[in-house]
This record gives structure tokens, C-alpha cells and sequence, in this order.
């Protein structure tokens, strides 16, 4: 790792990790100059614990017996971070040379700016976009995805997979909504700030490479949890923002889409496909019946 001192002596990095053995040393070899690692564990029982002390033993380890859920496990690292700046990095990212001096420099530049982000990119190269475009389709946002900016932009949203937070803008409040236990919590802190009148910088030379999906091995039941958990958050969401009213008009039409193509892909033989759609239309109706995000 090479880089400005001085810039990663401002920052304090918190990542969060469920069995992500596989990913987090790439994850922490990219942040290693950073004055404070944090990496908050949600009960790994796959070696996580022994690859951060083996590649990082300087990292502040929180060790969760039991899932907490990702954003209230970033919430955990946030209040242990002694930095003006805290950057959020899923395990399944990793930031490119020069983007914490990048980072940090426009953050200078642009002091009304409570989050700042890098380029997010495909191990490729392609950029990703990683959130649900409906939830900011409002009369005023431009339509279509339109020219790539070269250069900073002012966003109307920033991912979680690399975030930079202010952290005197937020104090001792805590960044994500803790009735969130998994997805969306991204969303909800860039509608909450903007809100509140403050800026989203996307910073051009800043870049973070994101093999989407890889923070945690496929299985069943984690395949299960994500997709109740990415319907049931995007309800919960909604409901936050624009009423009850709309978020229950969109749920009634996502169970008979997510029912429709849970059965098409059942009869199709694709299990795979059917047992997402399974577990979306389970978490629109735990929504619309009042459940809880449970782990």
C-alpha cells in the first residue's frame, strides 16, 4: 500500500464481515495505511476472525457472537472511530492506489458534502450501479443513464460498498437506521442527508474495485436471507420517505409479480431463480403483514 500519510492518517475504516474469509485480506491490504482498521464480525464461523489477525494484527476486531445485521454492525464500528473522516468498505471491495488521498483531498474541497465516493467498478473495470433507481425517480431527476461524468459529481445517491463519512456532520448519531438489518441502509443515509441540505460528492479520481456478491459464500439459506431482506427493506424504505400508502400499493404489486415469476421459474426448472422469488415474495408479505427484519 502507497499513498499520502497524511490522508490516511485522517481516516478510520470499518468493514463488516459474515464468513468472508475468502475476500477480506485483498480487503485490508487496500486500507492497511489507514490510522484505524475496524472490522465488525457478525459470528463468522468460517476462519474470518484468523485471516484479519493474520493479514492486519493491528485491526480493532469486534467479534459478534450473533448477526446483527450489516448496518447496525457498521454502526458499531462507526462509534469506535477516532478519525474526522470514516470510510465504510464492504469485504468485497477494495480501494485502488491514490483514492484515500483522493478521497480526502475533495472532501477538503467540498466542505458542504456529508458523504464522499469513490468510482464504484467491476473487478473489470465496468462501472456498477448498485441501487434502486425508483426510490430517487422523482419528477426532477434526469431519466435515462446518460454520459459517464468526467470529472466530481454532485449524486443524488452514494454506495455503501465505499463510503466516506463526515463524521462531524453525524456526531455521535448513529449513520444507518437500525431497523435495518440488511440492505437499502445506503439509501436511506443519502435520502436522510440530502434531506438535511447536505451535499453526495462522487469523487473522480477516487476508484474502488467491488466483486459484487462475494462477500459471503452462496448458500441456501444465505441466498434466503438476502432476497427477504432486499423486499423487505425496500418497502420499509419507502414507507420512511413517501407513506405507508405508496410502499403498500408497491408491495401488493410486488407479491403478485414476485409470486408469478416464482412459480414461471419453478415450472421452467430453474430452483435457483424460483427460491429468490420465493424469498422476495416472503419478505413483501412479512412487510405488508407488519413483521419485523429478523435475522
Amino acid at each position: 500500500m502507497t499513498g499520502d500519510a497524511g490522508a490516511w492518517s485522517r481516516l478510520s475504516v470499518v468493514t463488516v464481515t459474515h464468513d468472508s474469509a475468502d475476500v477480506v485480506e485483498r480487503c485490508l491490504r487496500s486500507v492497511a495505511a489507514a490510522h484505524q482498521v475496524i472490522v465488525v464480525d457478525n459470528a463468522s464461523g468460517d476462519g474470518t476472525h484468523e485471516r484479519v489477525r493474520g493479514s492486519l494484527p493491528g485491526a480493532v476486531l469486534i467479534e459478534n457472537r450473533t448477526n446483527i445485521g450489516f448496518g447496525n454492525a457498521c454502526n458499531a464500528g462507526f462509534a469506535r472511530a477516532d478519525t474526522e473522516f470514516v470510510l465504510f468498505l464492504n469485504p468485497d471491495a477494495a480501494l485502488r492506489d491514490g483514492a484515500a488521498e483522493a478521497l480526502t483531498a475533495a472532501a477538503d474541497r467540498y466542505p458542504e458534502a456529508a458523504l464522499l465516493a469513490p468510482r464504484i467498478v467491476a473487478p473489470g473495470g465496468a462501472p456498477l450501479v448498485t441501487h434502486d433507481a425508483g426510490l430517487f425517480a422523482r419528477g426532477d431527476m434526469p431519466k435515462g443513464p446518460g454520459a459517464a461524468p468526467e470529472g466530481d459529481l454532485c449524486a443524488w445517491f452514494l454506495s455503501g460498498a465505499a463510503l466516506l463519512v463526515r463524521k462531524s456532520i453525524l456526531g455521535t448519531e448513529p449513520p444507518f437506521d437500525p431497523k435495518l438489518f440488511l440492505y437499502f441502509e445506503d439509501d436511506d443515509l443519502c435520502l436522510r442527508l440530502r434531506g438535511q441540505g447536505h451535499a453526495l460528492v462522487q469523487v473522480y479520481d477516487a476508484v474502488a474495485e467491488h466483486d459484487v456478491g462475494h462477500a459471503t459464500p452462496p448458500r441456501a439459506a444465505i441466498t434466503w436471507r438476502k432476497f427477504w431482506h432486499m423486499a423487505w427493506s425496500r418497502l420499509y424504505i419507502e414507507a420512511k420517505y413517501w407513506g405507508r400508502g405508496r410502499a403498500r400499493r408497491t408491495a401488493l404489486k410486488h407479491l403478485v409479480r414476485f409470486a408469478a415469476k416464482c412459480m414461471g421459474n419453478a415450472l421452467a426448472l430453474r430452483p435457483a431463480k424460483a427460491w429468490r422469488d420465493a424469498a422476495r415474495f416472503a419478505g413483501t408479505l412479512s412487510w405488508i403483514v407488519g413483521l419485523r427484519a429478523v435475522s
